[in-house]
């Protein structure tokens, strides 16, 4: 008798893809195919923790992870005792602790809260079912535990899905009622079953996926006078795919050849190098050609619309050699300001380094064309050559800078993303630093969401003072092109200008903090 009811009291951890392992001895967790439970998960440590059981009980430790584990919402410093019901969660992963139920025992209370439900029901009718017109891909396993790819070929919204979330989707084809899906998913999934449907039937419908389902907010056409001159106007090219495809076989390819990609690291760090040399030497006046400002601005326009088209061209031609195609390409206009775009929304369907590869393309011909032109300058003769040279240097590392922000939504960022797999990095680490910054930091803040929100405000900081650094540097010059009052006016207004981005992530907690206080 003792042992039949101290064989029901053993706990199990229920892994994310719902299989269990029986808690008993000492098992150990991580990513290290040594462990008796490996995650294979590049947010878990190698060794990451243990439990330990001993005459029925169960203690958690931490194993010196790099981000900690945590218990219930607690980060676990010490030993700490298991229950039924535990949650832990190790890096972005999240197990729970439980026991095997015998079949003469009761189960646990399922709830499903009827509001759900009946929203569900009332928003996309009595059997959901998805619209036709997507595309659908399951990516490698080292993507993680999101890695099914559905896209809308109408509109090109994107959502990302586990395993659970694809197996759930394939049952969404209209032909069962809602209360028959929610059974098929307790029964497939247990009680977590009805909650994911419920979240994937909402997030489908959010973006349009389901029939029935509302257009999202962000269709809607902006409205007012403002608004419609603030919408972007383009013109588009739909028959882009094939000029990057020709691009490509015609030659293309031997950039994207390790030793041409070797020659171009080198140009792009040799560049970088000289145009520090120029800009200490003042080899040249930003916007200025033949002591011209008028003719400058023209120059460094004109030069940074051709890196911008060659940044997208680089694009392109790397997605032609993963075999994808490229949508479209085209001109936006925003306000007054034209700029080139290329769809690459196909990259989403390959793995993660190749949509590395695809985002840091751009970057990396701005600084190959910094660098060629940087190098230029330095071999040119005073004169309006250099004078021009130099315009198109700066014009390209300014499009490198802006584009490697990591606070502005562009190629670094989403370099950044995938390199740290954390989808939607800058709204919760914006959130996160808003919290601390007010006083209200978490036990559970993430180490790596703290530290990007380092780089990006010490990246914008830096940003602003190697403007700031250049203007000075250029005060006599551009105090010999107007009266000495407007280039200070202009000045102190382009280091206001620079100081918006921190000082808007900063301030407004702060002042919170000091009313708390």
């Amino acid at each position: 008798m003792t042992t039949w009811s101290h064989a029901r009291n053993v706990l199990e951890i229920v892994l994310p893809d719902h299989d269990r392992h029986a808690l008993a001895g000492e098992v150990t967790i991580g990513r290290d195919p040594g462990n008796t439970v490996r995650l294979a998960d590049d947010s878990v440590s190698r060794f990451h923790a243990r439990i330990s059981t001993a005459n029925g009980d169960a203690t958690l430790e931490d194993a010196g992870s790099s981000y900690g584990t945590w218990l219930d919402g607690r980060r676990v410093g010490g030993p700490a005792q298991l229950r039924e019901g535990s949650r832990i969660r190790l890096g972005n992963l999240e197990l729970l602790v439980d026991r095997r139920r015998e079949a003469d025992e009761a189960g646990r209370t399922i709830v499903v809260p009827p509001a759900a439900s009946a929203t569900v029901a009332a928003r996309f009718g009595g059997r959901p079912r998805v619209r036709s017109g997507y595309a659908l891909k399951r990516l490698e396993a080292g993507e993680g535990d999101r890695r099914w790819v559905l896209e809308d070929l109408r509109s090109g919204r994107f959502v990302r899905m586990s395993d659970v979330d694809a197996e759930l989707f394939g049952l969404i084809d209209g032909s069962r009622p809602l209360t028959e899906l929610i059974r098929e998913a307790r029964r497939r999934h247990g009680s977590d079953g009805p909650a994911r449907l419920t979240m994937l039937l909402a997030t489908l419908g959010d973006r349009g996926f389901l029939t029935g389902a509302p257009a999202a907010a962000g269709d809607a056409p902006r409205t007012g006078r403002l608004g419609r001159l603030a919408a972007p106007r383009q013109i588009a090219w739909p028959g882009a795919a094939a000029l990057f495809s020709a691009v490509h076989r015609r030659g293309g390819w031997m950039l994207l050849t390790r030793p041409a990609l070797a020659v171009l690291a080198v140009l792009a760090v040799t560049g970088v190098g000289a145009f520090a040399y120029l800009v200490a030497g003042r080899y040249g006046t930003p916007f200025v050609v033949a002591s011209k400002v008028g003719i400058g601005g023209i120059v460094f326009l004109v030069g940074r619309l051709t890196v911008a088209s060659v940044h997208e061209l680089a694009h392109g031609l790397v997605m032609a050699s993963f075999g994808r195609r490229v949508r479209e390409a085209g001109v936006k206009l925003v306000l007054i300001f034209p700029y080139v775009y290329v769809d690459t929304t196909e990259a989403w369907f390959e793995p993660r380094r190749r949509r590395i590869a695809v985002s840091a393309a751009g970057p990396v011909s701005d600084l190959c064309l910094g660098g060629a032109f940087s190098v230029g300058c330095l071999a040119a003769a005073p004169g309006p050559l250099r004078d021009v040279l130099f315009q198109l240097a700066f014009g390209a590392y300014v499009g490198a800078f802006f584009n490697l922000n990591p606070m502005v939504e562009r190629d670094g960022y989403h370099v950044l993303v995938d390199a740290l797999r954390e989808p939607g990095l800058r709204r919760r680490a914006r959130e996160q630093l808003r919290r601390r910054l007010a006083g209200r930091a978490r036990p559970s803040d993430s180490v790596v969401l703290t530290r990007y929100s380092a780089l990006a405000l010490g990246w914008s900081a830096a940003g602003a003072a190697i403007a700031i650094a250049m203007s000075l540097r250029y005060r006599p010059e551009l105090a010999m092109l107007a009266p000495g009052p407007v280039v200070w006016a202009l000045m102190a207004a382009l280091w206001a200008l620079l100081a918006v981005p921190v000082l808007a992530a900063v301030a407004p907690p702060l002042l919170e903090r000091a009313r708390a206080r």
